[in-house]
C-alpha cells in the first residue's frame, strides 16, 4: 500500500535558530529587478526569520526572488518583482543570515547502507526499471483516491502509436490525467492520427509512410484551424479517438505551448512565451506528481517550476513525485542537470512505458 512520507519540521527550539538574525529586506529598485545580494530560490522548502517568527515560503520555484509581504513568503519570477518589493537578502542556507534551505525533510524508508564504492548508481539501460513501475503503479492509484493532482508532460512521439494514444485516453477517461502539458506538434500529431489515421505521415499502427504522408500534419493543422479550435474540428470531423479528444471529452485541461519552429500553430497554442509559462505554472502550483515523457525541453521548463513539497489546503506538506521517461539516457538524466535534483529518469521507449502503465493500473 503506497504511502506518502512524513514531513519531518525543522526543530526550531535548536541553537542555530533560535540565534540566527531575522533576514535583512530591502527594496526591488525598479520593476523586474532585485536588490543587489539577494536570494535565490531552490527546490527545497525554504525558511525565512522574520521578526523572530520562522516563515515557510508555501508555494515555491528554484531560481527566483522571495518578496515579504503581508505577513508571508511570496516567491516571484524576477518578471514579476514590482518596484519597492521587500526583497530577501543573502546567500547563506544554514541561518547565518536568517534563512534556512530544508533539503533533508522527509522521512525515508530504512535501509542498508551502501558503501563508498558501488555499481550501477546511475539511471541509465542497464537499470532495472520494475519497482519504478510497482511504485509509479501504487502512487497514481493513489493520488486518484486522495484528490492528487497528476501533471503529465508530452512530447509528439507519444502520438506516434495507435496503442500508446489508446493507453494515454483510458489514463485520462480513468482519472489518472489531471491536466496535460505540451507543444503545438503533440497536439497535431494526435489529431492527425485521428483525422487521417498516420502521424507526420505514417500509419499509426503499421508505421508505413503514406504517398504524400509529409501534407498530412498540415492538412490536419490547416482543417483544425479552419474550424476555429480543436474541441470545434473534434465535433465537425467526429474524431473518435487519440490524446486530445480524450482532454477535451473529459474537461481535462491542456496547456500547449509554442517555439520558434512551429507550424501553424494550432488555435489554442500559447503564442506568448510568459503567458504560457504562467499557464503552466497555475498546474505546477497544484500538481502532487508529475510526469515527462519524451520531451526535454518542456520536461525541464516544467521541472524549474516544480519544488519538492506541497503545502496542502490543510497545512500538511508532501512531496511531489517527478518522473522523467525517455529512450536517451542523457535526457532522462537531464533534469538532474538543471536542478530537479529529486526526479527519477525511466530509460525506456514511450510506448511501452505507456503501455505497461496502463496494464498495472488494469486499464
Amino acid at each position: 500500500m503506497f504511502k506518502i512520507p512524513k514531513y519531518i519540521e525543522p526543530d526550531f527550539k535548536e541553537e542555530k535558530f533560535v540565534n540566527a538574525p531575522d533576514v535583512v529586506l530591502a527594496p526591488a529598485p525598479v520593476d523586474k529587478a532585485a536588490p543587489a545580494g539577494f536570494h535565490a530560490t531552490s527546490i527545497y522548502p525554504e525558511y525565512f526569520k522574520i521578526g523572530g517568527r520562522w516563515l515557510l515560503a508555501e508555494d515555491s520555484r528554484m531560481d527566483c526572488v522571495p518578496v515579504y509581504e503581508a505577513g508571508k513568503i511570496f516567491v516571484r519570477e524576477f518578471r514579476n518583482v514590482k518596484k519597492g518589493d521587500r526583497v530577501v537578502l543573502g546567500r547563506s542556507e544554514n541561518c547565518e543570515e536568517g534563512i534556512y534551505v530544508h533539503a533533508d525533510c522527509f522521512e525515508k524508508e530504512a535501509r542498508g547502507q551502501a558503501g563508498t564504492f558501488a555499481f550501477r548508481q546511475n539511471r541509465s539501460r542497464e537499470t532495472g526499471f520494475s519497482y519504478d513501475y510497482k511504485q509509479l503503479i501504487e502512487l497514481l492509484k493513489y493520488e486518484r483516491e486522495n484528490n492528487g493532482y497528476i501533471l503529465w508532460v508530452l512530447g509528439p512521439a507519444c502520438s506516434f502509436d495507435a496503442q500508446a494514444r489508446e493507453c494515454f485516453a483510458s489514463l485520462v477517461e480513468n482519472g489518472y490525467v489531471s491536466a496535460l502539458l505540451a507543444g503545438n506538434a503533440l497536439a497535431t500529431h494526435d489529431l492527425e492520427g485521428g483525422y487521417l489515421g498516420t502521424a507526420l505521415g505514417m500509419d499509426i499502427r503499421t508505421q508505413e509512410s503514406y504517398p504524400n504522408g509529409h501534407y498530412n500534419h498540415l492538412d490536419a493543422i490547416n482543417r483544425i484551424n479552419t474550424y476555429g479550435s480543436i474541441p470545434a474540428f473534434i465535433e465537425g470531423e467526429n474524431i473518435k479517438d487519440g490524446i486530445i479528444r480524450a482532454c477535451v471529452e473529459n474537461n481535462v485541461p491542456f496547456v500547449l505551448n509554442g517555439s520558434i519552429r512551429d507550424d501553424g500553430p494550432l488555435p489554442e497554442v500559447y503564442e506568448h512565451t510568459y503567458d504560457g509559462q504562467d499557464t503552466i505554472r497555475s498546474h505546477v502550483r497544484k500538481a502532487t506528481t508529475v510526469i515527462g515523457m519524451a520531451t526535454v525541453l518542456h520536461t525541464i521548463a516544467t521541472g524549474n517550476m516544480t519544488p519538492t513539497y506541497r503545502v496542502l489546503s490543510d497545512g500538511t506538506i508532501r512531496p511531489i513525485y517527478f518522473y522523467m521517461v525517455d529512450t536517451s539516457e542523457f535526457a532522462a538524466n537531464k533534469l538532474g542537470d538543471r536542478g530537479s535534483l529529486s526526479a527519477k529518469g525511466i530509460v525506456t521507449n514511450v510506448q511501452d512505458f505507456m503501455t505497461n502503465v496502463c496494464k498495472g493500473l488494469g486499464l
